[in-house]
């Protein structure tokens, strides 16, 4: 049995915690400065806790001497020094970032540690980048990339569409941050909450637009191969306009704090949830054009005997499934691994990475 390390008492990291011990085939330690937080913590009774200020030079180290790996789902300022005390322990290191300079800094740590750095393991940035380049990979010529995700109410109860299902800091941060993209061949920098498009999956109408972080390293991955390369948020039709009221008309884009602050207020959270991905790959095979789309739709579930958001699973299942490959042997042991490396029908075959798949057992929408 491995022993693991999961830094963040939050609902991502029981839920991480909790599918790991369900397999049996893994010890779960979670870490957390918060000793109210370990206190809360709702999982499993196997499942260890560890108090631990994470920051502080060592600490962590100590924690890790003798486990196999440790997972990040602690806020994405905590990232580098997760990484560090995973080098210095000599265990492998995954986590769930957006934050791209953190991931870069990674990326440096890697290059001198004897065990695996696999960063963005999450739903997007991750699983998104791993369908992305498995249907690229099909092309002989690439023209476009499309990638599409949103974590959304099934029972929307507001003229925005939305509830909150993940952190809020994360949602307002990304319709602010300029959006990487490839355009014509050039990496680019677009803004967000533009270039809106109409969206069909599974019969249900939405609306897409450029945000930032979904990408992780995809763009660098296909710079020369693919001329136009994207990322976009969906949601229910109507929700742009109101952000780019609230957000660049009434200026709270720049007074974050108020925005967060109405965002907590008025929108209230929901376990009934789903998360939307859509991937839409076009170019050439054989000399003639072709074209590869990629959609699912995940609702929230149960996890053991605990009912989890969707935007929890697919987080978990990713993060999951990408350390049971590791585990296996069925990724490098060493060094940085990015997540364009996976292939996607080994990610879907695995036990965790099934929440995915379209016979999976993870409740989904006809």
């Amino acid at each position: 049995m491995k022993q693991i390390v999961v830094v963040g008492a939050g609902r991502i990291g029981a839920t991480i915690a909790d599918m790991l011990d369900e397999s049996g085939d893994y010890a779960v330690t979670v870490v957390d400065r918060s000793a109210e937080a370990l206190a809360a913590l709702d999982t499993g009774p196997k499942v260890k806790t560890a108090q631990c200020e994470v920051s502080e030079p060592g600490a962590l180290e100590k924690v890790l001497e003798g486990k196999f790996a440790v997972l990040s789902a602690a806020p994405y300022s905590l990232t580098i020094r997760i990484a560090e005390a995973a080098a210095a322990a000599g265990v492998h290191y995954l986590d769930l970032t957006e934050d791209v300079k953190s991931t870069r800094r990674v990326k440096e740590i890697a290059a001198g540690a004897e065990t695996a750095f696999i960063p963005q393991c999450g739903l997007a940035p991750g699983f998104i980048a791993i369908a992305a380049m498995s249907l690229a990979k099909r092309f002989d010529t690439l023209e476009e990339v499309k990638m599409k995700v949103g974590a959304l109410p099934q029972h929307p109860a507001n003229v925005l569409g939305y509830a909150l299902t993940w952190s809020p800091e994360g949602v307002i941060n990304e319709y602010c941050e300029p959006c990487e993209a490839i355009v014509d061949g050039k990496l680019a920098e677009i803004a967000p909450l533009e270039d809106l498009e109409e969206v069909s999956i599974d019969g249900v109408r939405y609306e897409a637009f450029n945000t930032s972080g979904g990408l992780g390293s995809t763009p660098q991955a296909l710079l020369g191969k693919v001329k136009n390369l994207n990322y976009r948020t969906i949601r229910y039709p109507g929700h742009a306009a109101i952000m780019k009221l609230l957000l660049n008309d009434l200026n709270l884009r720049d007074r974050r704090d108020l925005a967060l602050d109405i965002f907590r207020h008025a929108l209230t959270p929901t376990s009934q949830d789903k998360v939307v991905i859509l991937v839409e790959v076009t170019g050439t095979r054989d000399g003639k054009p072709a074209q590869e789309r990629f959609e699912r739709t995940v609702l929230s579930g149960r996890v053991g005997d605990r009912e989890r958001t969707a935007i929890q699973i697919t987080t978990a299942s990713g993060i999951s499934t990408v350390l049971d490959m590791l585990a296996s042997g069925a990724l490098p042991q060493k060094g940085f691994v990015a997540q364009e490396d996976i292939d996607l029908d080994t990610f879907l075959a695995n036990r965790f990475g099934k929440a995915y798949a379209a016979d999976g057992p993870v409740r989904k929408v006809a």
